[in-house]
């Protein structure tokens, strides 16, 4: 299951840059739903929000290429080591994160350290940053692990026991 989900997630990711790429670079914005979807063709030599963008070469090499790598190397070995132990959907969160990264190391090593971006959201008084489907993977894979130990915290959670009440 792990490298079945991981494989699917880093292959949906190259597709849909591989599409974006083909369809949209070098054209116009394309918008649906009243411009609550946007499709447009960013090369991003930054992180999110293009943070980065204009530091030194070396500089954006460490941090966000060696770093991620890292990054990537410990998400695997702890991947690899407790898959065993985890419950399904925290694997399956954990697998979304690592896949994510690795579909945007893919980009900045094979692509001069850019990341291919083209979806940006939208509504009256928010917009978010131009992205991509690996992005999603992370913060989805991350908004579950958050979600999950906030789960589990609370089940820990003592409650108040009545009979335990001093007189």
């Amino acid at each position: 299951m792990v490298f079945l989900l991981s494989l699917s997630c880093i292959g949906c990711d190259r597709v849909t840059k591989n599409l974006a790429k083909e369809h949209l670079k070098g054209k116009e914005m394309i918008q649906y739903l009243n411009k609550t979807v946007t499709l447009v063709y960013v090369e991003n030599k930054g992180a999110f929000m293009s943070m980065g963008a204009d530091w030194s070469d070396s500089l954006s090499f460490w941090t966000l290429t060696v770093l991620p790598l890292l990054a990537m190397a410990a998400f695997a070995y702890y991947i690899l080591r407790n898959y065993k132990k985890l419950p399904t959907i925290q694997l399956a969160a954990w697998v979304m994160v690592f896949s994510g990264g690795i579909g945007n190391l893919v980009d900045r090593v094979l692509f001069d350290r850019h990341v291919t971006d083209f979806i940006l959201l939208g509504v009256p008084g928010f917009q978010t940053g131009i992205f991509n489907v690996a992005d999603v993977f992370v913060t989805t894979g991350a908004l579950l692990l958050l979600s999950h130990s906030l789960v589990a915290a609370i089940r820990k959670k003592p409650e108040n026991d009545s009979d335990t009440a001093t007189s």
